[in-house]
């Protein structure tokens, strides 16, 4: 069966409905701290509400390829509430979740199910995103491969040495009315010796909060 397009997927409204007081003006650091309990909060939401699927996906009797993982950092298909709760509950039985990674939730498989000459065996929930993390620092490969361009976060938060981007089309975003959905690669001390491949949602305030840190 199909899966329909995402329309204000549950654990994004209530992410967004956490915050939905207007936000005073605040010096940068505080904006960092700010942006850091967003994702936390994002984190938190989309595991506990994403539970609610876990019955209908379960009874849907459907083959699983691994190699979906990949796809869904490719943002293929285009973010759905179908999709994005599949990759949970798939993971969830495939392996034990290792959360010793701040705001994240990995989970390493036992075999490789990498595409394009990338290879990786671990997928990665973080914050409002699905991601995979491929071996090797190969954030300008990635780029390259998947058309991303430096979406400048790297010198912004200070969090990745490399850091790529692309947005969907528009007739791609499942939620336009919210944020963006991108494609984005990162390389990051959190990550030695892989890089971060995502499909990543960022809410309209949430990028309204970085152009706040670029201005200071």
């Amino acid at each position: 069966m199909a899966s329909l397009p995402l329309r204000n997927p549950p654990w994004l409204v209530a992410a967004v409905a956490i915050q939905m007081a207007p936000q005073p003006a605040k010096p940068k650091t505080e904006w960092l701290i700010y942006l850091l309990e967003r994702s936390i909060l994002n984190m938190k939401a989309f595991l506990s509400l994403s539970v609610v699927f876990s019955l209908s996906l379960a009874s849907s009797g459907l083959a699983f390829d691994k190699s979906a993982f990949f796809d869904a950092a490719l943002c293929k298909p285009p973010y759905t509430t179908i999709s994005a709760t599949e990759m949970y509950n798939e993971a969830e039985k495939l392996a034990k979740a290792d959360t010793s990674l701040l705001m994240a939730a990995v989970y390493k498989l036992s075999a490789d199910f990498g595409k394009q000459g990338f290879q990786t065996n671990e997928l990665i929930f973080a914050g409002s995103s699905i991601g995979v993390l491929i071996e090797g620092l190969r954030a300008d490969e990635l780029a390259k491969t998947y058309h991303l361009k430096s979406d400048n976060l790297g010198s912004l938060l200070g969090a990745a040495s490399k850091s790529y981007a692309r947005a969907l089309a528009k007739a791609d975003q499942p939620t336009r009315e919210m944020g963006v959905v991108s494609i984005v690669a990162r390389e990051s001390a959190a990550f030695p010796g892989k890089t971060l491949l995502a499909c990543e949602f960022v809410t309209h305030e949430d990028l309204e909060a970085m152009k706040k840190l670029r201005a200071n």
